[in-house]
């Protein structure tokens, strides 16, 4: 078993797919040669999610910028997605060099110390454009440094079973002493996406308060034309990407959300649980908290099934270096 740190753990949609072991839409994902021996994250809401779903593995609340290496035990993989808010093109205005930006450097800091045989890193597509490729270039010479053989590749995670566009920039490192050139798994479904429907298994529930209200229905179609509108999914179509305030879902916003009858003008937005299988997260996955909670976990996790397909994918190149 390869021993694993999740760093930037959050509520664990990485840390579900290194270890396998689940079922999503039918489909059992097999358990893969992996341990969870430590995960960190500085938000403890999170954690507690965290603590919900896996065990056995020690569980750290802290801001990485103040943890030592030595602290963090010997592993074989490190895995996480750096916070990625100065990166997203969402708001390509905001400072890509502010300290959120920079926490890539503490990742850096830890696969050079700890010397692990791969590390898995995740962030948004922006990462790749902003600043015409200056920030993208500066966080892959950073690893290169480190001592390791890089290979990244925009997904979109669609192409891997996941019911939503999201596309997400996965970089792989390869101790350079193993000799190994990492290949990203072949599509699963690039040609045959898993629609909404596997996620909204029906339009119409009977709690009221995941339905905008009629004001807000009349706000929309009132609008300036050059307004934003809330996007309507259709179920038989790959959901568009979900975000951290899907608490905050708006009509007027460029957020996914759902009609439920277009002569009764009914919208409503996702319930927690079709957010988490829009994410692929199975369904005895637990969320620790408020709605509002996981909510924000849920956006903010990577998609469990995507990742799944990267480790199993490492883990049979690793196997390799063995015979």
């Amino acid at each position: 078993m390869y021993k694993v740190v999740s760093l930037f753990a959050g509520c664990g949609g990485c840390d579900q797919g290194v270890i396998g072991d689940f079922k999503f839409n039918k489909r059992k994902y097999e358990k893969l040669p992996y341990e969870l021996i430590y995960a960190m994250d500085i938000d403890q809401k999170a954690l507690n999610t965290h603590r919900l779903n896996f065990s056995g593995m020690e569980i750290r609340c802290a801001d990485i910028c103040e943890v030592d290496a030595s602290e963090i035990p010997d592993c074989d993989i490190i895995i996480g997605g750096f916070p990625c808010q100065s990166f997203s093109t969402v708001n390509p205005t905001k400072n890509p060099f502010d300290d959120r930006a920079n926490l890539y450097q503490q990742m850096v800091r830890i696969v050079r110390d700890k010397q692990p045989l791969v590390f898995i890193a995740e962030n948004v597509k922006g990462l790749l454009t902003l600043h015409r490729g200056e920030i993208f270039q500066k966080v892959y010479k950073a690893f290169e440094d480190a001592g390791y053989e890089l290979t990244y590749k925009l997904i979109n995670c669609a192409d891997y079973g996941v019911p939503q566009k999201r596309e997400r920039v996965i970089l792989v490192g390869f101790r350079k002493d193993l000799n190994i050139k990492f290949d990203f798994p072949e599509e699963t479904h690039k040609d045959n996406w898993l629609p909404l429907s596997v996620a909204v298994p029906k339009l119409a529930i009977d709690e009221e308060k995941y339905y905008f209200s009629e004001r807000a229905v009349q706000g929309m179609k009132n609008a300036k034309p050059n307004m934003k509108r809330g996007l309507w999914q259709k179920l038989d179509e790959p959901c568009l990407t979900i975000t951290s305030h899907l608490a905050k879902v708006s009509l007027n916003s460029r957020d996914p959300v759902l009609l439920v009858d277009s002569k009764k003008e009914l919208y409503r937005r996702f319930t927690p649980r079709e957010a988490a299988r829009i994410q692929s997260f199975p369904d005895n996955f637990k969320f620790a908290g408020t709605e509002q909670d996981a909510y924000r976990q849920i956006g903010n996790a990577v998609p469990p099934v995507m990742f799944w397909n990267i480790a199993k994918k490492i883990s049979e190149q690793l196997e390799k270096t063995k015979k």
